[in-house]
């Protein structure tokens, strides 16, 4: 299962992603591409850095993969998220779900996306026009008191995922 989730330094290749769900039996395959943006709450993003605990997000992507066969038989999910530099424009992320109907694929698709945020321990750093911040987990609920985020302490703290500092 693990090499349908990946996190990785180089351009996310969409259809390499797609091609990991693929299956006779599927009648949906719904694809999630998630790109870095200009604006942002008024302010212009020039382009955002990721950091991550590799090892514990791709573990932390291939548990949302399960848990989207638990809550719909049938479904397959695949999952890239992109971590250096990213510029505007480029893949973060890409999720695909193949399943026998589409709306289980749909529903599935925006699962993994909101777990991602909410469990993944890959981290955000705006560099806009006029300066730079980490965002703080991706939910941007909590902000990193010493400026960035503590791999170390993502490390030490095994299956809290985005919700280390």
């Amino acid at each position: 299962m693990s090499e349908r989730f990946n996190v990785t330094n180089e351009p996310i290749a969409i259809e390499d992603v797609v091609k990991k769900v693929e299956k006779r039996e599927a009648g949906a395959i719904t694809t999630f591409i998630g790109t870095v943006r200009e604006w942002t709450n008024g302010k212009k993003t020039l382009y955002l850095e990721y950091e991550a605990y590799v090892p514990m997000a791709v573990n932390m992507l291939a548990q949302i993969g399960e848990e989207i066969e638990e809550k719909w038989p049938g479904a397959t999910t695949a999952i890239t998220h992109r971590i250096g530099r990213l510029e505007i424009s480029d893949a973060a992320v890409v999720i695909a779900v193949s399943s026998p109907h589409r709306k289980a694929a749909y529903e599935a698709n925006e699962y993994a996306i909101e777990r991602i945020k909410q469990i993944v321990p890959i981290w955000k750093k705006e560099h806009w026009e006029n300066g730079e911040s980490w965002i703080g987990d991706q939910l941007e609920t909590t902000a990193y008191p010493e400026g960035e985020p503590n791999i170390e302490a993502a490390a030490s703290t095994k299956g809290r995922g985005a919700e280390c500092d």
